[in-house]
Protein backbone atom coordinates (compact mmCIF):
# COMPACT_ATOMS: atom_id res chain seq x y z
CA UNK A 1 0.00 0.00 0.00
CA UNK A 2 1.30 3.29 -0.75
CA UNK A 3 2.86 5.25 2.22
CA UNK A 4 0.30 8.93 1.05
CA UNK A 5 -1.92 10.00 3.97
CA UNK A 6 -4.85 8.07 3.69
CA UNK A 7 -7.98 9.69 2.73
CA UNK A 8 -10.91 7.73 3.97
CA UNK A 9 -13.45 6.46 1.83
CA UNK A 10 -13.72 7.31 -2.24
CA UNK A 11 -16.53 8.30 -4.09
CA UNK A 12 -15.80 7.57 -7.86
CA UNK A 13 -18.04 8.58 -10.63
CA UNK A 14 -18.31 7.18 -13.96
CA UNK A 15 -17.04 3.97 -12.36
CA UNK A 16 -18.52 1.44 -14.45
CA UNK A 17 -14.94 1.55 -16.96
CA UNK A 18 -12.14 3.41 -18.23
CA UNK A 19 -10.57 6.02 -15.80
CA UNK A 20 -13.24 5.56 -13.36
CA UNK A 21 -12.82 1.83 -12.66
CA UNK A 22 -9.10 2.59 -13.26
CA UNK A 23 -9.62 5.08 -10.26
CA UNK A 24 -11.59 2.84 -8.48
CA UNK A 25 -8.86 -0.41 -8.45
CA UNK A 26 -6.07 2.03 -7.56
CA UNK A 27 -7.65 3.80 -4.34
CA UNK A 28 -8.68 -0.25 -3.55
CA UNK A 29 -5.43 -1.13 -3.74
CA UNK A 30 -3.94 2.28 -1.41
CA UNK A 31 -6.61 0.83 0.74
CA UNK A 32 -9.74 2.98 0.38
CA UNK A 33 -12.97 1.77 1.08
CA UNK A 34 -15.16 3.11 -1.77
CA UNK A 35 -19.19 4.26 -3.24
CA UNK A 36 -18.96 3.57 -7.17
CA UNK A 37 -21.28 5.55 -8.82
CA UNK A 38 -22.74 4.76 -12.66
CA UNK A 39 -25.69 4.14 -14.57
CA UNK A 40 -24.53 0.26 -15.52
CA UNK A 41 -25.36 -1.28 -12.34
CA UNK A 42 -24.82 -4.88 -13.21
CA UNK A 43 -20.74 -3.40 -14.10
CA UNK A 44 -20.56 -1.84 -10.88
CA UNK A 45 -21.38 -4.46 -8.87
CA UNK A 46 -19.33 -6.93 -10.88
CA UNK A 47 -16.59 -4.30 -9.98
CA UNK A 48 -17.04 -4.13 -6.40
CA UNK A 49 -17.05 -7.78 -6.00
CA UNK A 50 -13.42 -7.90 -7.99
CA UNK A 51 -12.39 -5.17 -5.46
CA UNK A 52 -13.81 -6.59 -2.57
CA UNK A 53 -12.17 -9.87 -3.04
CA UNK A 54 -8.74 -8.90 -4.28
CA UNK A 55 -8.34 -5.59 -1.63
CA UNK A 56 -10.32 -6.55 1.43
CA UNK A 57 -11.96 -2.89 1.02
CA UNK A 58 -15.46 -2.21 1.59
CA UNK A 59 -17.49 -1.21 -1.92
CA UNK A 60 -20.43 0.60 -1.79
CA UNK A 61 -22.62 0.78 -5.72
CA UNK A 62 -24.61 3.65 -6.24
CA UNK A 63 -26.64 3.50 -9.22
CA UNK A 64 -27.30 6.95 -11.02
CA UNK A 65 -27.82 8.63 -14.11
CA UNK A 66 -25.83 11.90 -13.38
CA UNK A 67 -27.82 13.67 -16.38
CA UNK A 68 -30.79 13.65 -14.31
CA UNK A 69 -30.89 16.14 -11.78
CA UNK A 70 -32.78 14.00 -9.37
CA UNK A 71 -30.16 11.48 -9.34
CA UNK A 72 -27.16 13.93 -9.04
CA UNK A 73 -28.84 14.97 -5.90
CA UNK A 74 -29.00 11.42 -4.63
CA UNK A 75 -25.40 11.39 -5.04
CA UNK A 76 -24.92 14.58 -3.43
CA UNK A 77 -26.62 13.63 -0.48
CA UNK A 78 -24.33 10.79 0.11
CA UNK A 79 -21.21 13.09 -0.19
CA UNK A 80 -22.62 15.45 2.21
CA UNK A 81 -24.46 12.90 4.94
CA UNK A 82 -21.39 9.84 5.00
CA UNK A 83 -19.40 11.31 7.18
CA UNK A 84 -16.62 8.50 6.17
CA UNK A 85 -16.02 10.23 2.57
CA UNK A 86 -13.12 11.83 2.30
CA UNK A 87 -12.38 11.74 -1.53
CA UNK A 88 -14.44 12.47 -4.30
CA UNK A 89 -13.29 11.47 -7.96
CA UNK A 90 -15.73 13.46 -10.31
CA UNK A 91 -14.81 11.68 -13.38
CA UNK A 92 -18.20 10.97 -14.98
CA UNK A 93 -18.66 12.48 -18.20
CA UNK A 94 -18.96 12.00 -22.52
CA UNK A 95 -17.13 13.29 -25.05
CA UNK A 96 -18.80 14.55 -28.68
CA UNK A 97 -19.85 12.49 -31.55
CA UNK A 98 -18.40 15.16 -34.25
CA UNK A 99 -17.94 18.40 -34.85
CA UNK A 100 -19.63 20.78 -33.31
CA UNK A 101 -20.99 22.17 -36.68
CA UNK A 102 -22.25 18.59 -37.43
CA UNK A 103 -22.86 17.41 -34.21
CA UNK A 104 -26.54 16.75 -32.16
CA UNK A 105 -27.43 19.62 -29.94
CA UNK A 106 -29.72 17.35 -28.16
CA UNK A 107 -26.71 15.59 -27.17
CA UNK A 108 -24.28 18.48 -26.73
CA UNK A 109 -27.10 19.53 -24.08
CA UNK A 110 -27.51 16.55 -22.60
CA UNK A 111 -23.18 16.77 -22.49
CA UNK A 112 -23.26 20.26 -20.46
CA UNK A 113 -25.37 18.14 -17.86
CA UNK A 114 -22.70 16.10 -16.91
CA UNK A 115 -19.94 17.07 -17.89
CA UNK A 116 -20.86 20.60 -16.58
CA UNK A 117 -23.45 20.64 -14.13
CA UNK A 118 -23.56 17.70 -12.54
CA UNK A 119 -19.68 18.09 -11.60
CA UNK A 120 -20.67 21.92 -10.35
CA UNK A 121 -22.98 20.40 -8.31
CA UNK A 122 -20.92 17.37 -6.74
CA UNK A 123 -17.62 19.22 -6.48
CA UNK A 124 -19.35 22.53 -4.59
CA UNK A 125 -21.16 19.83 -2.21
CA UNK A 126 -17.97 18.31 -1.80
CA UNK A 127 -16.10 21.35 -1.32
CA UNK A 128 -18.38 22.55 1.29
CA UNK A 129 -18.72 19.67 3.67
CA UNK A 130 -14.95 18.95 3.40
CA UNK A 131 -14.33 22.90 4.40
CA UNK A 132 -16.63 22.45 7.06
CA UNK A 133 -15.01 19.01 8.44
CA UNK A 134 -11.67 20.68 7.72
CA UNK A 135 -10.55 17.86 5.50
CA UNK A 136 -10.76 15.62 2.76
CA UNK A 137 -9.96 15.71 -1.30
CA UNK A 138 -11.96 16.39 -4.81
CA UNK A 139 -10.15 15.31 -7.49
CA UNK A 140 -11.66 16.64 -11.06
CA UNK A 141 -10.75 14.94 -14.60
CA UNK A 142 -10.84 17.49 -17.15
CA UNK A 143 -8.65 17.32 -20.57
CA UNK A 144 -5.78 19.19 -22.32
CA UNK A 145 -8.61 20.07 -24.83
CA UNK A 146 -9.58 22.84 -22.47
CA UNK A 147 -6.12 25.02 -23.27
CA UNK A 148 -6.72 24.33 -26.91
CA UNK A 149 -9.92 25.26 -27.56
CA UNK A 150 -9.73 25.39 -31.33
CA UNK A 151 -8.65 21.73 -32.21
CA UNK A 152 -11.69 19.83 -31.02
CA UNK A 153 -15.31 20.36 -30.76
CA UNK A 154 -16.93 23.97 -28.98
CA UNK A 155 -18.99 22.17 -26.65
CA UNK A 156 -16.72 19.23 -25.63
CA UNK A 157 -13.65 22.17 -24.89
CA UNK A 158 -16.18 24.42 -22.97
CA UNK A 159 -17.35 21.50 -20.66
CA UNK A 160 -13.53 21.08 -19.91
CA UNK A 161 -12.36 24.56 -19.66
CA UNK A 162 -15.44 25.06 -17.11
CA UNK A 163 -13.61 22.27 -15.16
CA UNK A 164 -10.18 23.10 -15.04
CA UNK A 165 -11.71 27.09 -13.91
CA UNK A 166 -14.02 25.57 -11.25
CA UNK A 167 -11.31 23.32 -9.57
CA UNK A 168 -9.00 26.47 -9.70
CA UNK A 169 -11.44 28.46 -7.87
CA UNK A 170 -12.58 26.09 -5.58
CA UNK A 171 -8.99 25.59 -4.16
CA UNK A 172 -8.44 29.27 -3.95
CA UNK A 173 -11.06 29.35 -1.27
CA UNK A 174 -11.00 25.43 -0.01
CA UNK A 175 -7.05 24.67 0.06
CA UNK A 176 -7.19 27.03 3.49
CA UNK A 177 -9.77 25.11 4.74
CA UNK A 178 -7.83 21.92 4.78
CA UNK A 179 -9.62 20.75 1.24
CA UNK A 180 -6.83 19.51 -0.89
CA UNK A 181 -7.70 19.64 -4.85
CA UNK A 182 -6.67 18.17 -7.78
CA UNK A 183 -7.82 18.98 -12.11
CA UNK A 184 -6.11 15.85 -13.87
CA UNK A 185 -6.02 16.93 -17.74
CA UNK A 186 -5.82 13.37 -20.23
CA UNK A 187 -4.80 13.93 -23.27
CA UNK A 188 -6.16 10.70 -26.07
CA UNK A 189 -6.92 7.54 -23.61
CA UNK A 190 -7.21 4.39 -24.50
CA UNK A 191 -11.36 4.03 -23.07
CA UNK A 192 -14.46 3.40 -24.57
CA UNK A 193 -15.32 7.30 -24.70
CA UNK A 194 -14.90 6.76 -28.20
CA UNK A 195 -16.95 3.95 -28.92
CA UNK A 196 -19.72 5.47 -27.04
CA UNK A 197 -19.60 8.80 -29.08
CA UNK A 198 -19.55 6.67 -32.71
CA UNK A 199 -15.39 6.87 -33.66
CA UNK A 200 -13.02 4.69 -32.99
CA UNK A 201 -9.50 5.11 -30.74
CA UNK A 202 -7.87 2.62 -33.27
CA UNK A 203 -8.18 5.55 -36.22
CA UNK A 204 -5.97 7.96 -33.69
CA UNK A 205 -2.05 8.54 -33.79
CA UNK A 206 -1.02 5.45 -31.48
CA UNK A 207 2.22 7.84 -30.03
CA UNK A 208 -0.27 10.31 -28.93
CA UNK A 209 -3.06 7.91 -27.19
CA UNK A 210 -2.02 6.96 -23.22
CA UNK A 211 -3.14 3.27 -21.73
CA UNK A 212 -5.41 4.59 -18.97
CA UNK A 213 -3.83 2.98 -16.52
CA UNK A 214 -0.36 4.88 -16.91
CA UNK A 215 -2.84 7.77 -17.11
CA UNK A 216 -4.32 7.18 -13.47
CA UNK A 217 -0.98 6.11 -11.98
CA UNK A 218 0.53 9.87 -13.24
CA UNK A 219 -2.55 11.21 -12.10
CA UNK A 220 -2.44 10.25 -8.76
CA UNK A 221 2.07 10.42 -8.58
CA UNK A 222 0.96 14.35 -9.11
CA UNK A 223 -1.91 13.98 -6.73
CA UNK A 224 0.19 12.55 -4.36
CA UNK A 225 2.85 15.94 -5.20
CA UNK A 226 0.37 18.01 -4.22
CA UNK A 227 -0.48 19.07 -8.06
CA UNK A 228 -3.35 21.30 -8.55
CA UNK A 229 -3.06 21.16 -11.97
CA UNK A 230 -1.68 18.01 -13.49
CA UNK A 231 -1.12 17.13 -17.40
CA UNK A 232 0.34 13.31 -17.48
CA UNK A 233 1.55 13.99 -21.10
CA UNK A 234 3.39 17.44 -20.00
CA UNK A 235 7.22 16.68 -20.06
CA UNK A 236 8.19 19.50 -18.41
CA UNK A 237 6.17 21.05 -15.29
CA UNK A 238 8.06 24.50 -16.13
CA UNK A 239 5.68 24.99 -18.84
CA UNK A 240 2.83 24.92 -16.98
CA UNK A 241 4.59 27.55 -14.52
CA UNK A 242 5.28 29.77 -17.55
CA UNK A 243 1.71 29.18 -18.83
CA UNK A 244 0.39 30.54 -15.24
CA UNK A 245 2.47 32.93 -14.83
CA UNK A 246 1.63 34.57 -18.69
CA UNK A 247 -1.66 34.61 -17.74
CA UNK A 248 -1.43 36.07 -15.13
CA UNK A 249 0.54 38.97 -16.15
CA UNK A 250 -3.00 40.38 -17.52
CA UNK A 251 -4.74 40.69 -14.15
CA UNK A 252 -3.83 44.18 -12.80
CA UNK A 253 -5.37 45.23 -16.53
CA UNK A 254 -8.20 43.15 -16.88
CA UNK A 255 -10.47 45.77 -15.40
CA UNK A 256 -10.00 49.52 -14.97
CA UNK A 257 -12.71 52.31 -15.12
CA UNK A 258 -11.81 53.68 -18.96
CA UNK A 259 -11.07 51.61 -22.26
CA UNK A 260 -7.46 50.96 -23.04
CA UNK A 261 -5.80 53.73 -25.32
CA UNK A 262 -5.19 51.65 -28.22
CA UNK A 263 -8.79 51.56 -29.02
CA UNK A 264 -9.26 55.38 -29.02
CA UNK A 265 -12.17 56.36 -27.06
CA UNK A 266 -12.50 59.38 -25.71
CA UNK A 267 -14.09 59.90 -22.25
CA UNK A 268 -17.84 60.17 -21.75
CA UNK A 269 -18.51 63.70 -20.57
CA UNK A 270 -20.71 63.29 -17.03
CA UNK A 271 -24.40 64.12 -17.71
Amino acid sequence: MSAVEKMGKALVTGASSGIGATYADRLARRGHDLVLVARDEKRLSDLAAKLKAQYGVTVDVLKADLTQRDDVRAVERRLRDDAAIELLVNNAGIGPKGPLLADDIDYLETMIELNVVAVNRLAIAAAQTFAERGKGAIINIASVVALVPERFNGTYNASKAFVLNLTQSINAEASVRGVKVQAVLPGLTRTEIFDRAGGSIDRLDPSMVMDVTDLVDAALAGFDRGELITIPSLPDADDWDAFTKARLVLAPNLSHNRPATRYGIERAEAV
